[in-house]
């Protein structure tokens, strides 16, 4: 009797895979319901996998809120970093139908979720985006703009609101753009040099 080939073990999409599956799930069920094992399951990877790569469910869910973010924040400058939050927070065409947002929301009521949305996600933003300006409440300023854009994104992508819902990506950016330039005193964020 001849054994199968053993598959080649991949860890890269091995955590791929647990990444997509999480998100997924978090985005469906929020944090407290969703479970490793039913990640583990969807992902078609043992749970033992889960916790060597990620640590704990906290970690796991710090990893897919911070994924893309992280490669934003490095990837692009401040200046360009307002515009391409909204676009992103704006843009309701998701691979599983529902928008990310909608996974913070549901995991809200868990206060570890909470404290890692607050601390892991906003953090980075506040900081990056405090670099265009060079007032003493830049912090501030900062988070004003961070909010605004979220509930932009919030308003538009998971509320559905009209006109909002309806409205032309480009020119949600130009408006934007222009009042958080006044916000954080630069002449001008929208790209339109």
């Amino acid at each position: 009797m001849t054994q199968a080939p053993r598959r080649k073990r991949d860890s890269a999409a091995t955590k791929e895979a647990l990444l997509n599956a999480a998100s997924e799930l978090f985005t469906e069920r929020g944090f407290s319901a969703t479970t490793v094992r039913d990640v583990a399951a969807r992902a078609g990877a043992n749970q033992a996998l889960l916790f060597r790569y990620f640590g704990s469910k906290q970690e796991l869910f710090a990893a897919v809120l911070t994924r893309n973010s992280e490669q934003v924040v490095a990837e692009l400058s401040a200046e360009e970093l307002p515009r391409q939050l909204l676009l992103s927070l704006i843009d309701s065409a998701q691979p599983n139908g529902e928008h990310p947002l909608v996974a913070m929301l549901r995991s809200w009521s868990d206060e570890r979720a909470a404290e890692m949305l607050r601390g892991e996600l906003g953090a980075r933003y506040t900081e990056r985006l405090a670099e265009l300006t060079d007032a003493d409440d830049a912090m501030l300023r900062a988070d004003l703009v961070l909010a605004w854009v979220f509930g932009i994104g919030m308003v538009r992508s998971v509320l559905g609101k009209s006109p909002l819902a309806e409205a032309d990506p480009d020119d949600i950016v130009r408006y934007v753009s222009r009042a958080a330039s006044a916000i954080l005193e630069r002449t001008d964020l929208s790209g339109d040099r």
